[in-house]
């Protein structure tokens, strides 16, 4: 074994290729059939591990290799080296559904040596049927950390693989790699792995990175530190954000001030958009990646010079998963963290609704038992959740066995459920300890390696010597000029955020029509909550002012002047409160600031606030149903409708539509906030 190893492993790697500590025996055990645990630090080369099992096991005549691997990228990235080792592989995932069926027919035929599948096509219908007629030589749980709910990035669906190893025949061996497992998320991977468990686990210092971290408070402070300092770095890099928003937001401000970038995230219908950005970024044409942790696990590009996160990660193992993208194949590369002020009420939002409440799963359970049967769609129109958490709760309950799906549809199990509170809140405490650990890495002394390090239970580390604390002195500048300053402030100002005109009702109106035939055209909100820009004004002034200040008011007049001007708008209309008169008050002074008439013609009845109304039907339905318009309103004219707050749009929507219907030539609506729900990668 020994000889064919070695001599396989230098066939594609030269003929004077070392083995990394490590990786001759992890190769071994895993040949030797023994259940594997790889957790060794970023670019050791955990995947040489698998791509040389596969081959060895191929020419054997055992079935193909199946690697479960957590994002397209990974796979695409991973797809180039294993074709180098001459080994016919292929992709199952969202971007490959077209070609879904040839793939599982060269699996069954034999033709495919080795497969990346995410957990998520995995378990779809298709692949689950074709399953029992294709012969699997070899199982890899890539990213394994995934698999606990100990671990920094648990996933549902990858949870659920441990089903799949439990029925694997003994003869197939099963593989697991990690670069991120502390102490007790091993102990939890080799309960899950079952059996003998061979655990290969190196030191995780890496003597390629440079670490520092800076304090800048707010989006306008880091903004300018980026573009004043990114092209001190060297060759290209990835600047890591918590939202997609933030991502598409820096990179407009990096492109404007002539440095190339580009944005990547989940974009449901726009892939060729982060194709383009990746390849991009593979070849070397940007100076940065803006990207959410999409980009976070696995991906290998050996020249990537730094990493920048504009916020805070969630926790210690996240962000060494991340920083370890650079240095791969260089001497020297830098990490650079930055702090603000709004890290800690991100993270407690994601912390805080990381597993449902039991009140959400009784009313799912609930709405799911009301009738034989029920969809996606049927369940938002019966609880009062936003769809998001109507989404993760019935995803929750399918794992935990409470519910099952068949045909799109969701049923109760006979096998009952018992909300594990205790479980949940253990968990949730550890993260807000891991979530500590990071606060602890940006304050501390000593070297931020070793203290990284030893936060993931590596209590071999030594100082690095290399980072800020080591030197004493900060790696890449700290200042920032007053002109880039005036900059980011002038372009975060100046951003506004799209209210996009919905095209269906989602409340199942009684007569059937869904289409909403003629709404309202696209209209702009001033701001967002929780981010940079006139929303602080907005807030303090809804919630604690008798109305909106004048600087709101000229704000918006400045916005409004151009939309005003090409939509040929005359008129001004407002949605109106039985509660304040702050709406009525700003419809009056805005009316007058934009030289426009103002139509008091709306009407609101005595119904449920729309912020109890947590998702779209509810939204909807509530909406249709508390507005009205005068009797005797004949309205032909092109109108501005604003409102304080915009959540899901449907005031909006209702609202115009009662205009419409009373001859409005159009309407355009307008807010001084946008209130929805925070989004993620």
């Amino acid at each position: 074994m020994t000889d064919r190893i070695t001599a396989t492993f230098r066939r594609y790697y030269g003929q004077d290729a070392r083995f990394r500590d490590g990786q001759y025996d992890a190769v071994a055990n895993t040949l030797c059939r023994r259940r594997t645990l790889i957790v060794q630090r970023t670019g050791w080369g955990k995947s040489l591990v698998y791509f040389l099992c596969a081959k060895l096991l191929r020419e054997d005549g055992e079935g193909a290799a199946f690697v479960v691997s957590p994002l397209v990228a990974l796979m695409d990235n991973q797809t180039e080296a294993a074709r180098a080792m001459d080994l016919n592989c292929d992709t199952l995932n969202a971007a490959t559904r077209e070609r879904r069926a040839d793939i599982l027919a060269a699996l069954k035929e034999g033709r495919t040596d080795l497969v990346f599948v995410t957990p998520e096509t995995l378990f779809s219908d298709d692949v689950q049927r074709s399953l029992p007629d294709i012969r699997i030589g070899l199982f890899v749980i890539d990213e394994a950390h995934c698999i606990s709910d100990w671990g920094h990035d648990f996933r549902l669906d990858y949870s659920d693989l441990k089903k799949v190893i439990a029925l694997l025949p003994p003869r197939v061996p099963v593989l697991a790699t990690t670069a991120t497992a502390n102490d007790r998320v091993v102990e939890d991977l080799k309960r899950q792995l079952g059996g003998d468990v061979y655990i290969s686990r190196g030191p995780l210092m890496r003597d390629s990175l440079a670490m520092q971290v800076l304090r800048l408070p707010d989006a306008v402070q880091r903004f300018a530190w980026i573009a004043d300092h990114v092209g001190e770095l060297p060759g290209t890099g990835i600047v890591y954000c918590l939202t997609r928003r933030d991502c598409d937001r820096l990179t407009g401000f990096l492109q404007e001030r002539g440095i190339k970038a580009a944005s990547y995230y989940s974009r449901q219908g726009e892939e060729e958009r982060n194709d383009e950005a990746l390849s991009a970024f593979s070849r070397n044409e940007i100076k940065a990646i803006v990207s959410t942790v999409k980009l976070g696990m696995g991906y290998d590009k050996g020249d990537i010079g730094f990493v920048i996160h504009y916020q805070m990660p969630a926790n210690i193992v996240a962000y060494y998963q991340q920083i370890g993208r650079a240095g791969r194949k260089l001497d020297r590369a830098f990490a650079i963290l930055l702090c603000g002020e709004e890290d800690e009420t991100i993270h407690n939002y994601f912390i805080d609704t990381a597993f449902p409440a039991e009140e959400e799963c009784e009313l799912v359970l609930r709405a799911v038992g009301a009738r034989a049967g029920v969809s996606l769609r049927g369940l938002t129109a019966a609880v009062n959740l936003r769809d998001g958490r109507i989404k993760k709760t019935v995803d929750f309950l399918l794992h935990e066995g409470a519910v099952y799906r068949d045909e799109k549809k969701y049923y109760l199990s006979p096998r009952g459920y018992r909300y594990n509170r205790e479980h949940y809140e253990k968990v949730t405490q550890v993260r807000r300890r891991e979530f500590a650990q990071m606060r602890a890495l940006t304050t501390t002394k000593e070297c931020y390696l070793k203290h990284l390090v030893n936060c993931l239970d590596d209590r071999s580390a030594q100082p690095c010597g290399k980072c800020a604390n080591c030197l004493g002195s900060p790696l890449i500048g700290e200042s920032i000029s007053p002109q880039t300053l005036d900059a980011a402030l002038s372009y975060l100002d100046h951003l506004l955020i799209p209210i996009r005109p919905r095209k269906r009702r989602a409340d199942e109106p009684a007569d059937g029509s869904t289409v909403i035939a003629v709404g309202n055209r696209e209209g702009v909100c001033l701001s967002k909550y929780g981010e940079a820009g006139y929303e602080r004004f907005v807030r303090e002034d809804k919630y604690r002012g008798e109305r909106f200040r004048d600087e709101l008011i000229r704000k918006s007049a400045e916005v409004l002047k151009q939309l005003v001007a090409d939509g040929g708008i005359t008129h001004l209309a407002f949605v109106p409160s039985l509660r304040s008169g702050l709406v009525k008050d700003l419809a009056v002074r805005l009316a007058d600031a934009c030289g426009l008439q103002l139509l008091d013609v709306l009407k609101k009845s005595a119904a449920p606030p729309q912020k109890e109304q947590q998702n779209s039907a509810h939204q909807c339905r509530n909406a249709y149903t508390s507005f009205g318009i005068a009797a005797e309103a004949c309205i032909p004219y092109h109108i501005l409708l604003i409102d304080d707050i915009v959540d899901s749009g449907w005031t909006l929507t209702a609202c115009g539509q009662l205009l419409r219907e009373r001859g409005a030539l159009s309407v355009t609506p307008f807010a001084l906030a946008d209130s929805s729900e925070r989004e993620g990668s």
